[in-house]
């Protein structure tokens, strides 16, 4: 995978921070969910001469999260990297995360949780970086299923092929358009995105999806029915 940043040679680097989330399909059920932040010295600058980059942070958080509610049922973490003894002590504190749900409202939760002295700054970032892309892996399981035999997914522990969140819904597309109603400007409830779901139309393609499938020859259009 690509840098996200521009080549920098012609600047002088003095910190770089790295966050990285993965999210796992276990189970019809269940996701697993990973996560790392890294904060990194540029070489010689910590320590004088020294050829090699300093990693002064490194955290990594690995939860569990039940698809029918987006409940966290587990939580790992581990300080991997950090710059006093005392610093893993915290980590046992969030298992205060289990039984939460990552919904509206959990970034705030989880600053009244671990913000300040409650938590490890560092590890409280990760984990409101890591909320958004569980939203975002919601898209990957819908489409996922979507293209599954309708009755090999049916039968999956009793889910239907669209019942990826708490909405329940059995249209296709509701539980998605439930949790993403006025989380930006394009999903503002009196926008034009959500007027358009509204009168039973499909927007179009995500525009990267659409390149991709024009630089393959194929038709975008065809991508919703599949």
């Amino acid at each position: 995978m690509a840098d996200l940043l521009p080549p920098d040679e012609d600047l002088e680097r003095i910190h770089t921070r790295a966050y990285e989330t993965r999210v796992y399909l276990v189970s019809e059920s269940e996701l697993l969910v990973r996560g790392a932040v890294r904060d990194t010295k540029p070489a010689g600058l910590y320590v004088d001469g020294d050829p090699e980059t300093l990693d002064i942070h490194e955290m990594h958080v690995e939860l569990r999260v039940s698809l029918g509610d987006l409940k966290i049922t587990a939580v790992d973490v581990v300080f991997e990297t950090h710059p006093t003894a005392s610093c893993p002590h915290i980590a046992d504190h969030y298992d205060a995360l289990v039984g939460l749900p990552i919904a509206r409202g959990f970034t705030h939760k989880v600053r009244e949780l671990f913000g300040g002295p409650r938590g490890c700054t560092h590890t409280t970032a990760l984990l409101q970086a890591m909320a958004p892309a569980v939203v975002q892996s919601l898209w990957s399981v819908n489409v996922r299923r979507r293209r599954a035999p309708a009755a090999a997914v049916a039968g999956a522990e009793g889910a239907a092929p669209d019942d990826a969140s708490s909405s329940g819904g059995t249209d296709p597309f509701g539980a998605m358009f439930a949790g993403n109603l006025n989380t930006c400007h394009v999903w503002a409830e009196d926008g034009e995105h959500v007027a358009t779901i509204r009168r039973g139309e499909m927007p179009p393609p995500p525009i990267p999806v659409t390149q991709r499938l024009e630089k393959l020859g194929r038709d975008p259009g065809q991508w919703r029915r599949r």
